[in-house]
């Protein structure tokens, strides 16, 4: 039985099948194969990959550029499908569903911070947080009020009603890291969320990600190059290959790298 909300109320057998699925890990991944068909081409991107993320759990993705960390974000976050493998997200077998309640996973269960914002430029910081929640339905008046106690949370009440191109690049992230918040979503897909940042404001932003994420009991799924960040992983893993691996970051000066 389908975790997704519908309109019409449920049954109590349907709200039972909703406690189960709700209870299996976030994340399951198994066998997954991905390529890219290019003038008759093709390029395999993820060779069999294996994941498992529990419910709470932060996880970051690391690997060099091209290695497929945005592919395999975008599989589980229900924009990609897979060729090969099977993929749970949320208890949701997404080799089962189809384009429409693919969907209606991705608006009404998981969250996504992007590298570059993606806010709409003509519509207000508080704005563009009730977006997600008008999606939902939520009524307008409704969706307002709960975009400014989320914008209260990231410490921008203030900057409610100024546009994106009045916000400075973290002020930007914050609004979106408010916006991915607002449905409330079980998972939190995160891409690359400090490459537009400055170190101090790389910091801060994956900081309070990470406060948000832990408060709500949420996961939270990151990928990213940022080697600044990966203390506030729970576990990190290297694609690189096409195949992923546990890996643990070594310690680098200020002017090293890992390659990540």
């Amino acid at each position: 039985m389908s975790s997704l909300r519908h309109v019409h109320p449920r049954r109590a057998s349907e709200r039972g099948a909703e406690t189960a699925v709700s209870a299996a890990p976030p994340v399951v991944v198994e066998g997954l194969c991905k390529q890219y068909v290019r003038g008759g081409i093709a390029t395999p991107v993820l060779r069999g990959v294996d994941l498992r993320v529990e419910r709470g759990e932060c996880v970051f993705l690391t690997g060099p550029s091209g290695s497929g960390k945005s592919t395999l974000l975008a599989i589980l976050g229900c924009i990609l499908t897979p060729d090969a493998g099977v993929v749970r997200i949320l208890g949701e077998n997404l080799g089962l569903l189809d384009a429409h309640r693919r969907t209606l996973l991705r608006r009404q269960r998981i969250g996504f911070v992007f590298q570059r914002f993606q806010l709409l430029r003509g519509l207000t910081a508080l704005h563009n947080v009730a977006v997600p929640l008008q999606l939902c339905g939520v009524p307008p008046a409704t969706a307002l009020v709960r975009a400014m106690r989320l914008l209260e949370q990231v410490g921008l009440r203030e900057r409610a009603h100024a546009l994106p191109s009045q916000l400075s690049a973290g002020q930007c992230q914050r609004v979106a890291l408010a916006r991915a918040l607002a449905v409330e979503p079980e998972l939190i897909l995160a891409d690359e969320p400090t490459a537009n940042l400055d170190e101090h404001h790389g910091l801060e932003a994956m900081r309070l990600l990470r406060e948000l994420a832990a408060a709500r009991g949420r996961t939270l799924v990151v990928v990213t190059h940022d080697v600044r960040i990966l203390p506030f992983a729970d576990r990190v893993f290297r694609l690189e290959h096409g195949r992923l691996q546990p890996w643990e970051a070594r310690l680098v000066d200020a002017g090293g790298t890992t390659g990540v």
